[in-house]
């Protein structure tokens, strides 16, 4: 073969073989998306701003009140210790309080895992916060008497 059929072929082969890794762009945010039951929660991570955390244009104190909501919500900040290192917009629709709140942690998750992929993405998958819980109501079946499980009375005799 020919010296510069070789050169070129060699120059072909290293420049496919090179792994590109992408790394997140510098945003004015990041964002996520987190469901659980039939709520859905969208949020936003701005790394400038007033630190504040905003759920619906409240303050998060006052939609998720109580210590144990607390404790669940600033979880996925502990885990990758970002405490008070954003100011955190979310928008939450559907279901109650207990699903909000489970969309709202999953969705923080997400966004978080989008910071920086590498660092905390094994950290985040261990605790759970990538996760999608299944868990759904489930329907209601033709003949059971208006409920999804219960089944029509049986004769007495």
């Amino acid at each position: 073969m020919p010296r510069k059929k070789i050169e070129k072929i060699s120059k072909e082969v290293t420049e496919k073989s090179t792994k590109v890794v992408k790394k997140a762009e510098k945003h004015s945010y990041y964002f996520g998306v987190g469901r659980r039951k039939s709520a859905v929660a969208r949020v936003k991570l701005h790394l400038d701003g007033d630190k504040s955390f905003k759920i619906n244009n409240r303050d998060i104190a006052q939609y998720f009140p109580g210590e144990l909501a607390k404790t669940k919500y600033l979880e996925p900040f502990k885990a990758t210790s970002n405490l008070n290192r954003f100011t955190v917009e979310a928008k939450i629709i559907g279901s109650g309080l207990n699903g909000q709140l489970g969309a709202l942690v999953h969705a923080l998750g997400r966004a978080l895992d989008k910071l920086d992929t590498e660092k905390y993405h094994l950290l985040l998958r261990r605790k759970g916060f990538l996760t999608r819980d299944p868990r759904t109501r489930e329907r209601r079946k033709v003949g059971t008497g208006g409920k999804a499980r219960r089944q029509k009375q049986s004769p007495k005799r």
